[in-house]
């Protein structure tokens, strides 16, 4: 093995401080695996550090990539269930205090001192990346790198929709917003028997909204308010699900909801809110944050993968070698491609 990759380095701060370097192989604990990348999909959040437009601490100079899987390459003396050669995918995770009382409930995705990949400790954008033992699934063959890649962004959205969430058999469901997240949403939704899902997005955002149409939803790039008043009884959906996270989509969902219903907010935004929540009180709707994932979430959502109940051919819009990685993001970013996923090796 050599002693230096590639790796997609975030370096700094500053908008575009994103570069391909030639970095050192990581050295592994007595508890960690070597895991040889077999692919790694391209995350909103990444496009955020390159934008330099993130809100959360990152530990510069950073590899970025924590949508990912492999084959483990070596294993730490203790590690216990794994071996090399083993096909298996990563959970997010990748630092947390195992004796807080949150990781000993199984919560430990809201541990206060959780660091993930891509920014609080090196990710996969690269050739090795070292994991945790506790962080691996074990994916079946007949799964391939490319989609076992998006396992991560089908657990935050089975997370938001189907653990957080309380979408029943016959709901109107309202997604605001067409990116990865928010077309996962719409499928989880569906899976839970949503009779009517809506995707609103604006009209950049077409070729996402086709890819929703695909997927059994109504699609809006404008309207929103009207369209949801012919619903039904007209008071509006049961549940909001804000996939964008910027203020205008929130307030949006407030408008949407119907009384009694709920909003899950899963997408970020640090922009201020220059509204009223008056609305959430007057129809006594509840809002539900929805962060990351845990174990039995994954183990579900993997075995949903193998059966085909998730389909994530519509999803993938490209699979691309790692030094293309700056056309990937610049389409992600358009919106020309839903997920651009990565290959490790350079061309």
């Amino acid at each position: 093995m050599t002693r230096t990759m590639h790796g997609l380095v975030n370096y700094a701060r500053e908008p575009f401080s994103v570069e391909l370097r030639e970095v050192p192989v990581p050295q592994i604990g007595e508890r960690d695996v070597l895991l040889q990348v077999g692919a790694v999909s391209v995350c909103g959040s990444d496009l955020h550090q390159w934008r330099g437009s993130h809100g959360w601490p990152v530990n510069y100079p950073c590899i970025l990539g924590h949508e990912f899987c492999g084959t483990v390459a070596k294993t730490g003396s203790r590690v216990e269930h794994f071996k090399e050669g083993d096909r298996v995918v990563s959970e997010t995770a990748a630092v947390i205090n195992e004796t807080s009382p949150l990781s000993r409930c199984g919560l430990y995705n809201l541990d206060p001192s959780r660091r993930g990949f891509g920014y609080g400790v090196d990710g996969a954008m690269t050739q090795y990346v070292r994991v945790p033992e506790r962080c691996l699934h074990r994916i079946p063959s007949p799964v391939s790198f490319e989609r076992a890649a998006l396992t991560e962004p089908c657990c935050v959205s089975y997370n938001a929709v189907c653990v957080n969430g309380r979408v029943r058999p016959g709901d109107n469901v309202l997604v605001l917003g067409p990116g990865p997240i928010g077309l996962l949403c719409a499928m989880m939704a569906k899976l839970s028997g949503a009779g009517n899902v809506i995707v609103a997005g604006l009209p950049s955002d077409r070729n996402r909204l086709s890819v929703a149409r695909a997927l059994g939803a109504v699609t809006l790039d404008g309207g929103v308010p009207e369209y949801i008043a012919s619903l039904a009884d007209g008071l509006g959906v049961d549940v909001a699900i804000d996939a964008a996270g910027v203020s205008a989509t929130l307030q949006m969902a407030m408008q949407a909801v119907r009384p009694a219903g709920q909003i899950i907010k899963v997408g970020w935004g640090p922009q201020p809110m220059q509204f009223s929540l008056d609305p959430l009180v007057q129809k006594n709707a509840t809002i539900s944050g929805s962060f990351s994932h845990n174990w039995p979430v994954w183990e579900r959502v993997i075995s949903m993968i193998v059966s085909g109940q998730i389909d994530l051919d519509p999803i993938i819009s490209r699979v691309a070698p790692l030094n293309d990685w700056q056309e990937c993001f610049e389409k992600m970013e358009r919106g020309e491609y839903v997920k651009a996923v990565l290959t490790p090796e350079c061309q």
